[in-house]
């Protein structure tokens, strides 16, 4: 793997961990840029990296619901396109799902390992393979302006298991 790769996450790490660092980069970055980190958005990224597999928008109204909040579909996809918008998460459109994002102070592409068993992301961000495919599009005469490489098949824990 390359050496900005996200590895798949290693058997009893420290979840919790994980999600506190999203929210603290995140309240950092909103600060940083002048945007409003609300008390919604801040739950939406919370379930978003609840774990490290994608969550649909129903879900998180789901969850919404569990906790007994209300709140309508466009609620939550305002709070999505905001934290899309912001860097802190993806959208995999093979999914309809997102994925916390685990650099969102540096603009990049990504390009995502997506377990097809479990359902655990890895996002790789190669700029090798952002070159090529830049490079690639440009012999055919096309500007790339927005890559999302989605890549599907079994993390390590799962090929195991056979």
């Amino acid at each position: 793997m390359h050496e900005a790769a996200k590895a798949f996450p290693a058997a009893g790490h420290d979840h919790d961990d994980c999600v506190a660092q999203a929210i603290e980069s995140a309240e950092v970055l909103c600060g940083d840029r002048g945007l409003r980190f609300t008390a919604l958005r801040r739950r939406v990224l919370t379930l978003v990296w609840d774990s490290h597999k994608p969550v649909g928008a129903y879900d998180i109204l789901d969850r919404f619901r569990e906790e007994g909040r209300k709140a309508a579909p466009p609620t939550v996809y305002r709070a999505l396109d905001f934290l899309i918008e912001a860097g802190l998460v993806h959208r995999l459109d093979s999914l309809n799902a997102y994925i916390g994002c685990p650099d969102p102070a540096r603009s990049h592409t990504g390009q995502f390992l997506i377990c097809r068993q479990c359902r655990t992301v890895a996002e790789l961000d190669d700029p090798e393979i952002d070159a090529m495919v830049r490079k690639k599009a440009g012999q055919l005469g096309f500007t790339a302006v927005h890559q999302m490489l989605e890549i599907q098949g079994l993390c390590n824990e799962c090929r195991s298991r056979g």
